[in-house]
């Protein structure tokens, strides 16, 4: 390694920028260790040793890292069966081989498990500076970007909140009475709805606007992972827990706990749940100690609860104390009148996100977006259009700029406004109740017409007449 006694001469970089960032170097040698540390520290990182694969472990569970210096060789242990370890207790972690044995295949397996770089021993005070900097330009971008992401998830109600949809004014007037009380909320809707942006409109519209909103995505973590993520645990609870933590429903104190896809709950923690709903208390897990929280409960599912229930998967007693007030959102396809709106909210904040000037959307494009059944609803929408954003650099928004399955259909299907018969109209909307009714008799009902009619219209559609 070349001498760190030329460290005080590279010192010109900006010591303020690393103070915050925690670095754990990890060799069995203790000279590299200490002179890492020094030098490190210089730059203004905070610095923790491990002298094997086993201590590495135990110091990132005691102090989570945002850097890590691991060697190659760590006596009997191999740094590289390290680096995916490491990851998998903290994902955000980077990572930097460092070898006193370099070669190219390594180095490129290195890489493969997940490091972010790989330095060959001797390395300079350079070397590490480029490296510390690295991360904090990494860092930074992630901060912009959470940052970004939370500027716009206070503008995109606007997205959803924007309509002329009977069916989405209807779910709005139960959301604002809904927010009027302090009773659970029970939102119901397909994937991709936008009911976690609808459920951020009834915290800002209710009592507790100032207070946390605080979200748990329930099918992301483990049963065991998700009974300490909503309720905290204790020093020792299990493998990791090396310290006491309080969980969500502390967070959310005084303000709103949004339980998203809640159908996903294991029962285990269903139970728990419920006796919160109930009485406002709850335990850490690993904790006999009784604590309790005021916290108003909204939850979100794309399941039928009823079904679930049935099917011994879900509690019916939950369900029902969930359930105090409903609000289901309309899926895309039966709101379709909004999708100019929500495309331009969504084409603006995509643009201003990127400092691009907002494009336009040709009429061919807007008649192929309204065209299309939308499976994947605002957030299908959403995607296609940041695509369309990026690939077109600044140019309007044509079916040039569309996936292929969004236009093909467009040539197909007539829509309303279009330049289509009436009869092609009838044909559309018959053929897409259809496909969505439970039954011919419920297809009729809903048409307003007789189950005989419906037949036989079915069966002109069906000869190509």
């Amino acid at each position: 390694m070349a001498p760190f006694s030329q460290a005080p001469a590279l010192l010109s970089y900006n010591q303020a920028m690393a103070a915050a960032l925690k670095v754990l170097v990890v060799d069995d040698e203790k000279n590299i260790r200490s002179t890492l540390r020094l030098y490190l520290a210089s730059l203004g990182c905070e610095v923790s040793e491990a002298a094997s694969a086993s201590a590495a472990l135990e110091a990132l569970r005691a102090q989570p890292a945002d850097l890590a210096f691991v060697d190659l060789r760590l006596g009997a242990d191999n740094g590289l069966d390290l680096v995916p370890r490491l990851l998998a207790d903290r994902p955000s972690l980077a990572i930097v081989v460092i070898t006193a044995y370099a070669a190219f295949d390594t180095a490129v397996e290195a890489i493969k498990r997940g490091a972010m770089d790989y330095l060959p021993k001797p390395f300079s005070p350079t070397q590490i500076k480029h490296v510390v900097e690295r991360v904090l330009g990494q860092r930074a971008a992630m901060q912009r970007m959470a940052q970004l992401e939370g500027d716009l998830a206070e503008a995109a109600p606007a997205i959803e909140l924007a309509t002329s949809s009977p069916k989405m004014r209807a779910a709005l007037d139960e959301l604002a009475e809904a927010a009027r009380h302090e009773v659970p909320v029970l939102m119901r809707g397909e994937n991709g709805t936008g009911k976690g942006v609808l459920a951020r409109a009834l915290h800002a519209w209710s009592g507790r606007r100032d207070r946390p909103f605080v979200v748990v995505n329930c099918p992301t973590l483990t049963e065991e992972l998700l009974s300490s993520e909503l309720f905290g645990h204790s020093r020792g609870a299990f493998t990791g827990a090396v310290r006491d933590q309080p969980g969500r429903v502390e967070a959310a104190e005084g303000g709103t706990l949004f339980l998203d896809e809640i159908g996903e709950l294991p029962l285990s923690l269903q139970a728990k749940l419920l006796r919160f709903l109930q009485e406002k208390q709850f335990e850490r897990v690993g904790e006999t100690r009784t604590r309790q929280a005021d916290v108003r409960l909204v939850a979100a599912t794309n399941r039928k609860l009823e079904e679930e229930v049935a099917a011994g998967r879900f509690r019916e007693d939950l369900l029902y104390r969930l359930n105090v007030m409903e609000v289901t959102v309309p899926p895309l396809r039966e709101r379709i009148e909004d999708l100019p709106v929500i495309a331009e909210q969504i084409i603006l904040f995509a643009a201003r996100s990127s400092r691009q000037k907002p494009p336009a959307i040709d009429k061919d494009a807007l008649a192929a977006l309204r065209a299309h059944s939308w499976p994947g609803n605002v957030r299908e929408l959403k995607n296609i259009l940041e695509r369309a954003l990026i690939l077109g650099r600044g140019r309007d928004i044509g079916l040039h700029s569309l996936p292929e399955r969004i236009v093909a259909h467009a040539t197909r299907v007539p829509v309303v406004g279009g330049d289509f018969t009436l009869d092609q109209i009838e044909r559309e909307h018959i053929m897409r109740v259809l496909a969505r009714a439970p039954t011919q008799d419920e297809a009729a009902r809903i048409l307003g017409i007789d189950a005989s009619t419906l037949w036989r219209k079915r069966k002109r559609y069906d000869g190509g007449s």
